[in-house]
């Protein structure tokens, strides 16, 4: 005879019905796998520590549970600001990587990256905001948490929460990052600049690349790739070609396309070095497209953010 459901099965199960939508949430205040799903877990250990009259005075739990996200992720945000202070290079957020032509799995945050605002553009936009613009601004303008709800959690006035946003609202609104492309669009792209750099054709990178175009590194001093944002189209061109002539031939073009927060990436695995030639670091490499030209690119070395990733080959979950 099957037991009867407890009071606390019962709400475990209405829990995991949201946990999706607040790895989301969470992911999107935080930048990180491993931030979200400790809030996520952090934020299900408040619920099921309520009382009944606590739990009684939730009229809406998936609310609650996405203030109760964004009040979690507000204190990770603040002990990472002093965190990035000895951060070696520039900072991307950790990327979540979804093999390219597999059919897509419903892993939580593999879910929550088909949302345009979770593109690596837009993230690292949201980056440059205040812990607290952050989390006014996405727990609002994202998810339509109420401006008293948002207010209690940062612990201002109401007015003061509407500030928040309205910054973090102009900040995204000043950066215009692109949005996301058509796949299709993209893949062509890619495939013109693997060409381009397997011939060593400055010219022909050049004419792929924005004027403005952006190249962010992330290795923490862990891996090999640029510490200084580069900028400019030539530059660019430029230092890839520079740079394949340090790896063993056609290594930096093999790479593996991926979708990187759901735009087109590639995967390049580690490699030995050879004959005087550098060994690889694993890289995630990222772009951003508009107009036909890439805007930016990002490339995230640092091993500490690759420790989670689906890469090629891996079981689909």
């Amino acid at each position: 005879m099957a037991a009867t459901p407890t009071a606390q099965d019962t709400l475990a199960a209405e829990f995991a019905t949201h946990r999706s939508h607040l790895i989301g949430v969470a992911y999107r205040l935080t930048g990180t796998r491993a931030d979200a799903e400790d809030a996520v877990q952090e934020s299900w250990l408040r619920l099921a520590g309520l009382d009944d009259a606590g739990r009684a005075a939730i009229r809406d739990l998936r609310g609650w549970l996405t203030t109760v996200v964004g009040r979690i992720c507000l204190d990770r945000l603040k002990s990472a600001a002093a965190q990035r202070e000895r951060y070696v290079g520039n900072w991307l957020p950790e990327p979540v990587v979804t093999p390219f032509g597999r059919p897509v799995s419903e892993d939580p945050l593999d879910v929550a990256v088909r949302d345009d605002g979770l593109r690596m553009a837009a993230l690292v936009v949201l980056d440059k905001l205040t812990p607290e613009q952050r989390v006014a601004f996405v727990l609002h303008d994202a998810f339509s948490v109420p401006f008293a709800e948002i207010a209690d959690a940062l612990g201002v006035s109401v007015d003061a929460a509407r500030q928040y946003a309205s910054r973090g609202r102009k900040a995204l609104a000043d950066a215009d990052p692109a949005p996301r492309a058509p796949l299709e669009d993209q893949a062509k792209i890619l495939e013109k600049f693997v060409i381009a750099l397997q011939a060593g054709d400055i010219r022909a990178i050049t004419e792929l690349l924005a004027p403005d175009v952006v190249l962010i590194g992330d290795s923490n001093g862990k891996g090999r790739t640029t510490r200084q944002l580069i900028v400019g189209a030539d530059k660019i061109a430029r230092f890839f070609v520079g740079l394949a002539s340090k790896y063993p031939p056609g290594v930096l073009t093999a790479g593996t396309p991926v979708l990187v927060n759901g735009d087109l990436g590639v995967y390049l695995a580690p490699q030995p070095g050879r004959d005087g030639f550098f060994a690889l670091d694993e890289h995630v490499q990222a772009m951003t497209v508009r107009d036909g030209k890439i805007v930016a690119i990002y490339d995230v070395v640092n091993p500490d953010k690759l420790a989670r990733i689906t890469r090629p080959g891996d079981a689909p979950s």
